[in-house]
């Protein structure tokens, strides 16, 4: 049996980074969810028309700043998709570009 190290060695880049990584995958799967939940409702034809314009806009801006946040990081959208071994990726496939 292999033993482990009594230390981890890590540096403070590594682990801003990885934990930047953790916090922008977990936003960007609520932001996932937002964004199926409101084409649903968008087209179930329960938003006013100037609800799914502000909804729309802000869904617009919050994927802008999530591709900022992965540049400032160096981390591409793969990076934040998690794989969960048998039960398959975190982050399901996107449609489109």
């Amino acid at each position: 049996m292999t033993q482990l190290p009594t230390r981890i060695e890590t540096d403070a880049e590594s682990v801003g980074r990885d934990l930047g990584r953790l916090v922008l995958t977990i936003i960007e799967l609520v932001r996932q969810l937002m964004e199926r939940q409101a084409i649903r409702r968008v087209e179930a034809g329960t938003l006013p028309d100037e609800t799914i314009e502000r909804l729309g806009l802000g869904l617009m801006r919050l994927e802008e700043a999530m591709t900022d946040l992965r540049e400032h990081f160096g981390l591409s959208p793969a990076d934040l998709n998690i794989d969960l071994g048998p039960l398959g990726m975190l982050l399901p496939e996107r449609d489109g570009p």
